[in-house]
């Protein structure tokens, strides 16, 4: 059931660090692995600065936002397509 609810989160992170970042989204599929590998690259980015989510599916919402916010700053910075 724990699965689930991580795909879900990573569903909606996904989206909001889209709409975010780029303004729209970018597909249920992008979206979903975005927010996913956002979740894990922000679980570890707290907890370098010692911040632990307790705030249960909000929490978690929050830290994978941030996280699939940096991964797409991150992959804009080293996109082909931005580069002069």
């Amino acid at each position: 059931m724990m699965f689930i609810w991580y795909i879900i989160i990573g569903i909606i992170a996904g989206w909001i660090a889209g709409k975010i970042m780029k303004g729209s989204g970018y597909g249920l599929f992008v979206n979903m692995i975005v927010g996913i590998i956002g979740g894990v690259l922000g679980g570890w980015l707290f907890s370098l600065v010692g911040i632990e989510s307790t705030g249960g599916i909000i929490g978690s919402l929050i830290i994978s936002v941030v996280g699939a916010i940096v991964l797409l700053w991150f992959v804009s910075l080293v996109s082909p397509s931005h580069r002069k």
